[in-house]
């Protein structure tokens, strides 16, 4: 794996679709409706901005989908709206997500209703070295479960993309042996490499909301969608480095299929 090529061509991303841009710029001004409705204290913009959030769920999910599967392909090209797709791989996304996070959040329900009355004696015994210790430990077991079902989700949702199926995405066994395919210590470089330069270019860009007004909304509808298009796409470069395998695949039992039907 190239990671540096990897990383370039995702940047690249955005800007090779300069044109395409302004139209996903316009759906994320959905989100930004409740906060100008909130600031400008009126409750007719604020329930407009909750309806606006809800279109906003249910078609953008969905558009970023597309924009991994793009990446899983090499393609350098922004996907098309098609909002019937969009809104069906939404679902699927949404759907995805609740599944891999039910072990999370049993995770972190068995642990509060088991560490809780625990914690809340200690308290009340002033044993405040062991309640710290306590709930250090609990946070520390939530969040490695968290991380660990997430990169998870990642690539559940680079599979769903590239198989098209959500059957495929939900075994979590291919998605392990995708991860093994890829290399963990591949992943981890790309991981951290991604997470220094996004989070650098988001507290650089954020200088932008200091800006009355026009600063929120340049950061909403600009900066925050280009963000999500370049770590999108970089999940999508990342699958396709095994994709090849499947395409071999595919390509072997169309000849294996074509062979039984002339022999029959």
């Amino acid at each position: 794996m190239d990671l540096k090529a990897l990383v370039t061509n995702s940047f690249r991303y955005p800007l090779r679709n300069i044109k395409k841009l302004p139209i996903l710029f316009m759906f994320f001004i959905l989100i930004a409706i409740i906060p100008i409705g909130m600031i400008t204290n009126n409750d007719y913009v604020v329930a407009i901005g909750v309806i606006a959030f809800f279109l906003f769920i249910l078609f953008v999910p969905g558009y970023f989908l597309s924009v991994v599967k793009l990446g899983s392909s090499q393609s350098a090209m922004l996907p098309s709206f098609n909002l019937v797709n969009n809104i069906y791989d939404s679902i699927r996304v949404l759907s995805l997500r609740a599944v891999y996070m039910i072990i999370p959040v049993a995770v972190f329900l068995i642990s509060l209703k088991t560490l809780g009355p625990i914690s809340r004696d200690m308290i009340y015994g002033f044993r405040i070295h062991e309640f710290i210790a306590t709930f250090g430990l609990l946070l520390l077991v939530i969040l490695i479960v968290y991380i660990a079902f997430e990169i998870l989700l990642f690539f559940a949702k680079a599979r769903l993309a590239y198989f098209n199926s959500l059957q495929e995405a939900l075994k979590v066994n291919r998605v392990i042996d995708d991860i093994k395919r890829i290399g963990i210590v591949n992943i981890i470089k790309w991981l951290i490499v991604m997470a220094i330069l996004l989070n650098v270019v988001t507290f650089v860009s954020s200088l932008v909301i200091a800006i009355p007004y026009v600063g929120f909304l340049a950061y909403i509808c600009i900066v925050i969608p280009t963000l999500e298009s370049i770590a999108n796409y970089s999940l999508g470069l990342l699958y396709s480095n095994i994709t090849q395998g499947y395409d071999d695949l595919r390509n072997q039992k169309k000849i294996e299929s074509m062979q039984y039907y002339k022999i029959e």
